[in-house]
């Protein structure tokens, strides 16, 4: 588990490998799976956490489902369930946004594996939702932008990059944002950055500098964690397009 102010690169099997979950059965309707994690970032104050899970066969007992949530499906599909068993599957590659407290059930045959981004204040009551319709949205990787998702552009100087992005799911408390941003060639400033993000990595590259000669390059494929507050800056070379889950709340 890593509570850090640097940008986090993450790994399908975290740093060392995944460990091994304590579970209780009363969290099932299935016989208990195996699972495993690896936390890469985790705020328990504000009930934040980040990072990369595993299970076998598995299905869970009908319920609110725990936070509001954003993942990446690694390996494997699943379904969730309504109370009358209907499902809204995902599979492998895709992208899912679940609302917190929506009645529902996590049902899968064989492994999964996901990268995940979690908010559950500690402190805050479960909604009470009656109906899990919406409250699930899976997101096509091969989504593209259009001109009607242009951004209101604060440099108006001529050749300034054009932003392009779509949200797709924001949490009833307002603090976690589901989307699709894509920009072309930029160079941005060293600042702090704004919020915590979780992003996926779509199409083309980033490389992202922090003080003391710290650099990292993104592409395609690959998935990385800035919290808020971590200074940084952004070097675009020429194209690029991400999936986010955007978290911020008052400090």
């Amino acid at each position: 588990m890593s509570q850090t102010s640097h940008v986090i690169r993450m790994t399908e099997n975290g740093p060392s490998g995944l460990t091994p979950m304590a579970l209780d059965a009363d969290d099932f309707q299935s016989p208990l799976p195996e699972q495993n994690v690896h936390v890469y970032y985790s705020d328990p104050e504000r009930g934040l956490n980040v990072g990369v899970w595993d299970t076998t066969t598995m299905q869970e007992a009908f319920g609110p489902y725990p936070g509001d949530e954003f993942i990446v499906v690694l390996d494997g599909k699943f379904e969730m369930l309504d109370a009358n068993g209907q499902g809204v599957p995902a599979e492998k590659g895709q992208l899912v946004a679940f609302r917190n407290g929506i009645p529902a059930s996590w049902k899968q045959e064989g492994y999964l594996k996901k990268f995940y981004l979690t908010v559950l204040h500690p402190q805050a009551k479960t909604p009470q939702i009656a109906f899990a319709e919406g409250g699930v949205i899976v997101l096509d990787p091969d989504l593209e932008l259009t001109d009607d998702d242009i951004l209101p552009s604060e440099d108006d100087a001529a050749g300034s990059a054009v932003e392009r992005e779509r949200e797709f799911f924001t949490s009833d408390d307002g603090t976690m944002t589901v989307g699709l941003w894509d920009c072309q060639a930029s160079e941005g400033d060293m600042e702090p950055f704004p919020a915590h993000e979780f992003v996926q990595m779509i199409a083309g590259e980033v490389t992202i500098k922090e003080p003391g000669g710290i650099s990292q390059t993104f592409k395609a494929g690959d998935a990385f964690f800035v919290p808020k507050g971590t200074q940084c800056s952004w070097h675009i070379p020429n194209y690029i397009r991400k999936f986010f889950a955007a978290v911020d709340y008052e400090d």
